[in-house]
């Protein structure tokens, strides 16, 4: 079982911009930490520079000798292994393939934790024999400056290792919130989809454009001060009651997405990766806005500092 990050040795599965940043988590707590990369010789090559940019932009440059890179599986010394976090591409066959190697290699109480945004916790750990120590552990893009992660209990996962998993992202600087049954989208991706699903569905019906959508969010909703419920106590729950009684019949429970979003997958436009989504995009506003949103994440996170758990 887990116990403290200066004693806890994690391996990080998969060194794409998710798995790099989850190591850096790791590694700004105090863990020793391993990532596995076996694509390529150039993306291994690369990670040490990544490392050593963030850790020095986190503030923790004296911990980047924390963090190694391996080439595959084989390379671990799995003895001494306490946790492993795979991030590897979201495909339930090679995870679950991932999943039954990592079985055999890691000791029998180390925790095995998937950062899965879309498969459930149980059907990765379907034919594991050890499923009681397997655990979502859902961190959101990037991982480094988002400060909450999911920790997500299937149906077979013992509460100590999500207890313990819990105390260990604690103490690297993390808000772990608990989801403690299994199911799609775990908590955050499913209040963000309801959230999307009533917004794309006014952009549909000509209420309002994708601009006025962001822009109510990011400006009306005073979520960095206070979540839903908290707004609520602050507001009146008797405000919320008389509101939600008029809108809730009005609220959008299409199965399906809204063809706003549903056209644009079908042309080809899926952001900044093909340079049109909702909006357009070249080279220099990708890198802008990029700049801009980095900026405003580091910013949010000065807000919310004293709120934090403090990292020792």
């Amino acid at each position: 079982m887990l116990f403290t990050p200066a004693e806890t040795k994690v391996v990080i599965v998969g060194g794409g911009t998710m798995g790099a940043d989850v190591a850096a988590v790791c590694a700004r707590g105090g863990c020793a930490v391993q990532v596995v990369e076996p694509t390529t010789t150039e993306r291994r090559a690369l990670l040490p520079d990544y490392f050593a940019n963030t850790m020095t932009d986190l503030g923790y440059e004296n911990r980047i000798h924390l963090l190694a890179v391996a080439g595959s599986l084989e390379e671990v010394d799995w003895a001494d292994i306490d946790l492993v976090i795979e991030c590897i591409p979201e495909l339930l066959d090679i995870k679950q393939e991932l999943f039954a190697k990592l079985e055999k290699y890691a000791k029998p109480e180390a925790v095995l934790a998937s950062n899965s945004t879309s498969f459930p916790i149980s059907a990765i750990a379907k034919d594991l024999k050890t499923a009681a120590r397997m655990i979502g552990l859902h961190f959101f893009m990037p991982a480094h400056l988002v400060p909450c992660v999911e920790v997500v209990y299937g149906e077979r996962t013992s509460p100590m290792v999500g207890e313990s998993l819990s105390r260990l992202m604690t103490a690297c600087g993390m808000v772990p919130v608990t989801v403690k049954k299994d199911l799609p989208g775990f908590l955050a991706n499913r209040l963000q989809h309801a959230l999307s699903r009533e917004a794309f569905s006014m952009v549909d019906a000509g209420i309002c454009t994708p601009e006025d959508i962001d822009k109510a969010v990011r400006f009306g909703f005073r979520y960095i001060a206070a979540g839903p419920a908290m707004q609520r106590d602050h507001a009146g729950l008797e405000m919320h009651g008389a509101g939600g009684a008029t809108i809730y019949p009005t609220l959008n429970n299409s199965p399906t997405i809204a063809k706003c979003l549903s056209n644009r997958i079908e042309g080809g436009k899926f952001g900044m990766k093909t340079g049109e989504g909702f909006f357009p995009w070249a080279a220099e506003t990708i890198k802008a806005e990029r700049e801009r949103y980095q900026e405003a994440l580091r910013a949010g996170l000065k807000i919310i500092q004293k709120e934090l758990p403090e990292i020792k």
